[in-house]
C-alpha cells in the first residue's frame, strides 16, 4: 500500500468525535471548561494468555486487573473529550485554538496509536483531495514514513502504559465499576468536571510521589459489572458466572452504553 497525505483543514476531524486524552491532557481540558468522559470496556481473562499472543499483550499493557463476581477481567479505560458538535477549539477559519498544545491524538491524525489498526482511508474523516497523489509520502509498502508521527505514537503508547495505575485510582475514586465487553461497546461515565478533575489531581499526585501503590485487585470476589447488548454474550458470561446485565439497562447504573456493532440480527 502507498498512501500520500496533505492536510486541507476542513476540519471534518475536529467534529463529532470522543478524542481520547492523556492524564494530564485531560486535566488540562476540564481546566478549559471542556468536558471529559470515561470509557470503560473489559475483556474476561480467565489466565495468562501464550506469549506470541500480539494482540493479547496489547491489551494487557493498556489495561488493570479486576474481577467480575467470580471471573478474572482486565479493565481499559480512556479519558475521553467530548462534544456533540464542533470541537470548542475548532475556530470559525478551521484553525485550532490551542493548536500547540492539542493532544497527542490530534497530532497523530490520520495515523493511529493502534498497532493493529489498518493504515487506510476508509475510517477517516479526510476528504478525498487530502489524499491526492501529489501530497508528502504517508505511508510506503504499508508503512507509515514520516518519523515525526512515529516518535509521537510512541510517546502516546508509553504514556498509555504508564498512566493504567492512575486510571485505576481514578476509578476507585469516583466509584466507577461499570465496563461494556470490549470490541463490542464502551460504559460510557460523565462525572462532574470538578469531581473528576479532583480526582485525575490526586491520582497524579499519588503517582508523582509514588505514594499509595496500586494494590493488585484480588481475583475473587469483584464487583466489576459487565454490560452488553449480546444475548449470546451475556449466554457465556453466565455461563463463567461474570456479574454482567444487558445493555438496555445501563442507564439504570448511571452510564451510557456506547455500542460499537450492530444488535443482534441486524444486517451489516
Amino acid at each position: 500500500m502507498q498512501l500520500n497525505f496533505a492536510c486541507t483543514q476542513c476540519g471534518r476531524c475536529c467534529q463529532g468525535h470522543r478524542v481520547p486524552l492523556s492524564v494530564h491532557e485531560a486535566m488540562a481540558w476540564l481546566r478549559r471548561g471542556g468536558d471529559v468522559h470515561l470509557l470503560c470496556d473489559a475483556v474476561v481473562w480467565p489466565a495468562e494468555p501464550p506469549a506470541g499472543d500480539a494482540l493479547a499483550a496489547y491489551r494487557r499493557e493498556r489495561s488493570f486487573a479486576a474481577a467480575s463476581a467470580a471471573m478474572a477481567v482486565r479493565v481499559g479505560v480512556i479519558l475521553a473529550a467530548s462534544f456533540p458538535g464542533r470541537c470548542p477549539n475548532l475556530m470559525d477559519d478551521q484553525r485550532c485554538a490551542i493548536y500547540a498544545e492539542r493532544p497527542l491524538v490530534c497530532r497523530i491524525y490520520p495515523a493511529s496509536i493502534n498497532p493493529f489498526e489498518p493504515l487506510g482511508t476508509e475510517s477517516k474523516a479526510c476528504p478525498p483531495e487530502a489524499w491526492d497523489a501529489r501530497g508528502p509520502a504517508f505511508v510506503r509498502a504499508g508503512r507509515l514514513v514520516d518519523e515525526a508521527t512515529h516518535a509521537l505514537i510512541d510517546q502516546a503508547r508509553h504514556l498509555a502504559m504508564q498512566e493504567i495505575p492512575a486510571k485505576q485510582r481514578l476509578c476507585d475514586a469516583l466509584g466507577i465499576r461499570v465496563a461494556a465487553m470490549a470490541n463490542e461497546g464502551f460504559a460510557v461515565h460523565r462525572p462532574p468536571r470538578a469531581a473528576l478533575l479532583a480526582a485525575l489531581e490526586a491520582s497524579c499526585a499519588a503517582m508523582a510521589t509514588q505514594a499509595d501503590p496500586v494494590v493488585p485487585v484480588p481475583a475473587l470476589p469483584g464487583d466489576w459489572c459487565l454490560l452488553s447488548a449480546r444475548a449470546a454474550t451475556l449466554e457465556i458470561l453466565a455461563e463463567i458466572d461474570a456479574y454482567a446485565l444487558d445493555a438496555c439497562q445501563a442507564g439504570q447504573l448511571g452510564v451510557e452504553y456506547l455500542d460499537l456493532q450492530p444488535p443482534d440480527g441486524a444486517a451489516g
